[in-house]
């Protein structure tokens, strides 16, 4: 650990019908512990500025809450940046649930080498019935070399190998690249295959995300796979990556 305690900036973004999950992702949260006398903070932003979220905000100094215009959830994360003061930003969406030590893990990788942007982990589905569904083809723990994730996103159909959602990055790369993408949905892959073009990465590959499976999620809506769509958010997200990549540039610099 560095001589001054880390922060963690922990990032949600939220909307009206994901607001009554907050106190199961806060409770997941709470539980987490750091080594070295880290520290985080959970900066929540709504999606909008309805009335739904703030009743379920837990007091707490460590929590912060805003609102502003909707724009999807790659905006109500990027303007959240405002006000992350952490090292490394942690993201958390509204309806999902850390397990036990999966943010000191994603610290852990990224304190013990600074070759590393950013670190990812395993997800397992959380069904409605409260059962969890893994998946197989997860890669082995350890670093995610540049280039890889795009690669395997390229002959997978559009998917890539980890998940955007359990992303722990460093703060000053995330500023660098713009944060989330402004796309309808798969903002949050497009940040990814940028963080893989111009970083390395790290997988854990113990479970670190319980990932929701409910009727309200914006991934489930039929607009999420409309093909059109689909092909055109997947156009700019591996143009942007591309062009990063041939640029040169890399973190860290040098």
């Amino acid at each position: 650990m560095s001589r001054r305690a880390t922060l963690v900036t922990v990032v949600t973004a939220v909307h009206a019908p994901s607001a009554r999950f907050l106190p199961q992702a806060w409770a997941s949260l709470r539980d987490q512990e750091l080594p070295g006398g880290g520290q985080w903070e959970w900066v929540i932003q709504e999606d909008g500025t309805t009335d739904a979220v703030r009743p379920y905000v837990p007091d707490d100094p460590r929590v912060s809450f805003r609102q502003g215009r909707p724009g999807g959830p790659g905006v109500a994360r990027t303007i959240a940046l405002a006000h992350a003061r952490g090292a490394y930003v942690k993201v958390l969406d509204a309806d999902d649930r850390l397990t036990p030590g999966a943010l000191a893990r994603d610290l852990a990788a990224l304190e013990a080498d600074p070759t590393l942007g950013w670190a990812t982990c395993r997800v397992l589905d959380l069904l409605p019935d409260g059962s969890t569904v893994g998946f197989p083809g997860d890669p082995e723990e350890g670093p995610v070399e540049r280039g890889t994730v795009l690669d395997h996103w390229k002959r997978h159909d559009f998917r890539p190998p980890v998940h955007p959602a359990t992303l722990c990055v460093r703060r000053e790369l995330l500023t660098a690249l713009g944060g989330w993408m402004a796309l309808p949905a798969s903002e949050d892959t497009g940040l990814l295959l940028a963080l893989d073009a111009v970083s390395r990465g790290w997988f854990s590959a113990r479970a670190g995300l319980l990932y929701r499976k409910w009727e309200g999620q914006v991934t489930g809506q039929s607009a999420h796979t409309d093909p059109a769509e689909r092909t055109a958010r997947a156009a700019v997200a591996e143009a942007r990556a591309r062009a990063l990549a041939d640029l040169g540039w890399s973190y860290p610099a040098g």
